[in-house]
C-alpha cells in the first residue's frame, strides 16, 4: 500500500542538555552521558493526504538514559490544541513515524529509540522563531518553557553566530546555534532543566521521504 502523501514546511526549534554544539551531531557521545530535549515546531504550509496542517504547532519532551540510539527513550507528545481531530491525527501519525520510509525522518529514527510515550496533550503553545538574531520560545504554561538566545563570549558578552551544516543531515542541512534555557513545571512527567546548553534553530521542510533538499 503507497504512503500517505505528506509535507511539513515551517520551523524547528530543539533545545537539548549537551553543551552548545551537540556532541549528538556529529556522532559523539552526549555531553554528560544522557539526552534529554524539548522541541517544538511551527508549520507554515503543510498538508498530510487532504488534511491541511498551515498554521499548527507541535512538538514533544524527550528523555533518554544514554545515547539516543541505545533506545529506552521517553516522551511526552505536545499538540496545537486548535488542531481538528484530523489533524491531530494526522500530526500523530507524521511524529510517531508512521507513513514514512523506514529511516528517512528524524521523527521515525527517534520514535522507534522510545519505550515509553504518555498520552497526548493537546494544548494552547506559544512559539516564536528569529533566525537572524537565534532566538526562540516554546511554551506551554503550567508544562514547559524553553527558550534561546545567542551564544555569547564568556569575556566581552559579545553575541557569537556559529552554524552546523550537514549536508546529509536528516532532520535539517543548516542550522543556527543558539543558547538555551529551559524548564519543566509540575504537571511534566518528563524533568527537563537546565540554562545555557544547547540549541538549534532551523527552517523544516521535510517529506515521508525525508529532508527536501535544495536542488
Amino acid at each position: 500500500m503507497a504512503m500517505v502523501d505528506w509535507r511539513i514546511q515551517g520551523y524547528d526549534y530543539s533545545s537539548c542538555n549537551c553543551a552548545w554544539g551537540c556532541p549528538c551531531q556529529v556522532m559523539a557521545p552526549p555531553t554528560d552521558g544522557t539526552c534529554r530535549a524539548a522541541v517544538g515546531f511551527e508549520i507554515t504550509r503543510g498538508h498530510f493526504g487532504n488534511t491541511r496542517l498551515d498554521g499548527l504547532t507541535f512538538g514533544g519532551l524527550f528523555a533518554w538514559p544514554g545515547a539516543i540510539h541505545e533506545g529506552n527513550g521517553e516522551a511526552l507528545p505536545l499538540v496545537d490544541v486548535r488542531a481538528t481531530p484530523e489533524q491531530r491525527e494526522a500530526l500523530l501519525k507524521i511524529m510517531s513515524g508512521q507513513e514514512t520510509e523506514p529511516g528517512a525522518t528524524f521523527f521515525q529514527v527517534f520514535f522507534s529509540t522510545l519505550t515509553k510515550v504518555h498520552e497526548p496533550r493537546f494544548l494552547p503553545i506559544r512559539f516564536a522563531i528569529d533566525l537572524e538574531q537565534r532566538t526562540a520560545q516554546f511554551i506551554v504554561d503550567g508544562l514547559i518553557e524553553a527558550r534561546a538566545e545567542p551564544i555569547r563570549n564568556p569575556i566581552t558578552g559579545v553575541a557569537q553566530r556559529a552554524r552546523l551544516v550537514l549536508p546529509d543531515g536528516f532532520e535539517f542541512t543548516e542550522a543556527e546555534l543558539a543558547s538555551s534555557t529551559v524548564m519543566t513545571r509540575s504537571s511534566s512527567p518528563i524533568d527537563l532543566s537546565w540554562k545555557g546548553r544547547h540549541a538549534h534553530l532551523t527552517r523544516l521542510d521535510i517529506t515521508g521521504h525525508g529532508v527536501v533538499r535544495a536542488a
